[in-house]
């Protein structure tokens, strides 16, 4: 991947120039000096000046052409977040419509959540329906992502993860709904670069060592394309080679299992002419030169995308035998291929509205209306977005109404989610349908192409058996809606039973957990209006009783922790158990090392180590005398004796006999270890914790929030000297952010 250049005002000054009139450039050049005077004195993470971040969202969106207001407000976007400014200061100087979009953009921050999931979908949701308003509020939107993978580098590992993800999850896929290839490619490569960097740095080298092999199949292969269409006589023809993003290598090599090497087509040829019959013919020329792969065409011009994009796609055996794609289009539908939405709400002849968008544009972007279906059909702000990936960003199929409409489906649909897709009554009452003029079941899936129809009665009503049919969450919940209004009592009173039964089962008396205060409560924090559509979503299945249940119970299973926590204290220092769940025990070494306990006054008192602080020579330690069991000694900050100590319990004052340690015994110590998950890092921790001391006793290792590797190991240790620097020595192993001793 080609690092983007870092533009300057300047630069955007110059492209915007190129196609602007005069007083729009001039529009444009205050965005910049009003954006610049209110970021004067901030700067980025990376330690860069805080403007450059907007002078490149501007920049991106001057390279997509795109209208004043857009460019303004992409030089705007963070001032109403960032500085003192406020909308009605940019509505006075820039103009409703700026106002607009930076709001639009600024506003999907600001909301809080309870939850980081919760927060994102949230912020989703508002991101996708901002579109509905202004689309160019998602374009400012995209640039100004693509800007933030561009300068990832500068954040921590953890923090690129997550949001290299939340790209590949939302904005590309996003980006490509909206046909905005330009952008969609980048950041699908940026993405891959911090969520596999081993797979992207591999598969850039394999590509730059090949590009020498490359670039003479593809100069072969142009030519010989421009000698095949020669006889054909088209102006303004263009045939030209563009390597694959990385990030489609990638998604080729693990979808198929191969290895870099057995992939040929790391390029495609494009060809550009001016009009479709000029398609077709150079298409018609291409398959009588080389044999075309079966399975392998497309026809996205007689059938576009929902994103507008129009091209022909093929592939044939080409020169040297090896796969050759060759994509065809007009220049018309080239722009619209690179930049989607963007080309038609692009910047034209000096005077942008965009109310001129023309129909037929409009329709090309259905996917806001899908989106604000998908709205009205969810339950809450992540409901939302599973639909919005899985109905708007899955594979799609295209299928026809006897009457020739196009209809565009998530690929796997079938007659009903057609069916709901058109309208919810004809949903509720489909009987059957025929595809290609066949009669055929409701579960089959529609290929693109068919010809289907729908078979509904007056009479006819959902089955609950359609639940499992459908593909598509909006048809999945039209049809709970029509179940949820006709039984809703009947849910009720089973929902109730359901939480009833499943409260007694985990050994909850249900008359003492289900009260009207507690019910009403659990369905506030459960997002319901009342206790009754909390338990009708149970009864319906919408809901799992456990997650309802656990809300019930939060202030008893509270009371139980505390009263559970008090026992196992009282045990550990009295009774001298423990409840270890990883570590090993060894006791082997106790007769000899309670011989080095100095008991201030008193003589041949039993002395027993605290397996919970687990105090070792240097320690700072204080003893608990137990009733019958002599002393328990313990570290003076564990938790167990600050709890005696507060409730005023059997303090004595002990001391180690040698506070330097003893040469030929050991005492074990529990530790913590944080780090960024890598190959090797538990290999690298134990080598280093062996290399210092001879006992290793326990350790094992967990992943925690993907990316985070948490390592518990038990080692032997003479010393606090010893143990402390065996905490800095595995402090030092890359990738190695936080080391502690714990308790148990």
């Amino acid at each position: 991947m080609v690092e983007a250049k870092v533009v300057t005002a300047d630069d955007v000054h110059r492209t915007v120039a190129t196609y602007m009139n005069p007083e729009h450039v001039e529009k444009v050049d205050r965005a910049y000096q009003f954006a610049a005077d209110l970021h004067e004195d901030q700067v980025r993470q990376s330690g860069e000046p805080y403007i450059m971040h907007p002078i490149q969202v501007a920049g991106i969106l001057a390279d997509l052409k795109m209208d004043p207001d857009t460019v303004v407000s992409g030089y705007l976007h963070d001032v109403i977040e960032d500085t003192d400014a406020t909308l009605d200061d940019l509505r006075e100087h820039f103009g409703d419509d700026v106002a607009n979009i930076v709001d639009g953009v600024s506003k999907i921050s600001k909301i809080k959540y309870k939850s980081s999931r919760e927060q994102l979908a949230e912020n989703h949701r508002k991101l996708l329906l901002a579109m509905s308003d202004d689309i160019r509020v998602i374009i400012v939107k995209l640039a100004d992502r693509l800007h933030n993978m561009r300068t990832l580098e500068a954040l921590r590992p953890e923090k690129q993860k997550r949001i290299a993800s939340e790209t590949l999850e939302i904005y590309a896929p996003l980006a490509d709904r909206l046909g905005i290839m330009t952008i969609k490619w980048e950041l699908e490569d940026l993405s891959l670069r911090y969520l596999d960097p081993d797979a992207y740095h591999e598969i850039a080298s394999s590509m730059k060592m090949r590009r020498r092999e490359r670039l003479e199949v593809v100069d072969e292969a142009v030519n010989e394309i421009e000698g095949t269409i020669k006889d054909l006589e088209l102006e303004n023809v263009d045939v030209y080679g563009r390597p694959k993003h990385i990030y489609s290598i990638y998604r080729k090599m693990v979808d198929k299992k191969k290895d870099f090497k057995d992939i040929y087509d790391l390029s495609a040829i494009r060809v550009i002419v001016n009009s479709i019959p000029d398609c077709y013919a150079v298409l018609g020329a291409i398959h009588a030169r080389w044999t075309p792969m079966p399975g392998r065409f497309k026809d996205y011009i007689a059938l576009p995308k929902a994103n507008g994009y129009q091209s022909l796609h093929t592939t044939v055996i080409g020169p040297s035998g090896r796969p050759l794609e060759v994509q065809i289009r007009t220049h018309e539908m080239h722009e619209i291929a690179e930049y989607g939405v963007a080309a038609h709400w692009a910047y034209k002849e000096g005077n942008f509205n965009g109310a001129d968008v023309e129909n037929n544009d409009e329709q090309k972007l259905n996917v806001i209306q899908g989106i604000l279906d998908l709205e009205d059909d969810a339950r809450d702000a992540d409901d939302f977005m599973e639909s919005v990936k899985g109905d708007l960003f899955s594979d799609r199929v295209y299928a026809f109404t006897p009457e020739g409409d196009v209809i565009e489906l998530a690929q796997g649909s079938g007659p009903l989610d057609m069916a709901y897709s058109i309208h919810t009554n004809i949903g509720n009452h489909t009987t059957g349908a025929r595809v290609n003029e066949r009669i055929v079941p409701l579960d089959y899936q529609i290929k693109t192409g068919d010809i289907v129809e729908i078979i509904t009665s007056p009479t006819a009503k959902p089955n609950r058996d359609w639940l499992n049919m459908v593909k598509t969450r909006r048809a999945r919940n039209k049809i709970r809606q029509y179940f949820r209004k006709q039984d809703r009592d009947d849910n009720v009173t089973a929902g109730r039973q359901m939480l009833t039964n499943f409260l007694k089962e985990n050994g909850f008396d249900p008359e003492e957990i289900m009260t009207p205060e507690n019910e009403e409560n659990a369905a506030t924090k459960s997002h319901f209006n009342s206790p009754d559509d909390m338990f009708a979503s149970i009864g319906f299945g919408d809901s799992n009783p456990q997650g309802i249940a656990n809300k019930l119970t939060e202030d008893k299973r509270a009371q139980m922790e505390a009263e559970r926590q008090a026992a196992e204290q009282k045990a550990i220092l009295e009774e001298h158990e423990t409840i270890e769940k990883d570590a090993v025990k060894h006791d082997k070494d106790q007769n000899k090392r309670k011989d080095r306990i100095v008991i201030d006054g008193v003589d041949n008192m039993l002395i027993r180590f605290g397996h919970c602080c687990t105090p070792v020579p240097g320690d700072k330690i204080t003893g608990y005398v137990t009733r019958g069991r002599g002393v328990s000694v313990h570290r003076v900050d564990c938790p167990n004796v600050e709890t005696a100590e507060q409730q005023g319990q059997r303090l004595i004052d002990v001391a180690w006999e040698n506070e330097d340690g003893f040469a030929n015994e050991e005492f074990e110590a529990n530790l913590t270890v944080r780090g960024l998950n890598r190959d090797k890092l538990l290999n690298d921790v134990m080598r280093t914790v062996t290399n210092n001391t001879k006992t290793l006793t326990s350790i094992n290792g967990r992943i925690e929030n993907k990316n985070e590797a948490k390592i518990a190991l038990t080692v032997g240790v003479r010393d606090l000297s010893q143990l402390e620097h065996i905490i800095e020595m595995v402090r030092n192993v890359p990738d190695i952010y936080e080391v502690k001793r714990v308790f148990n």
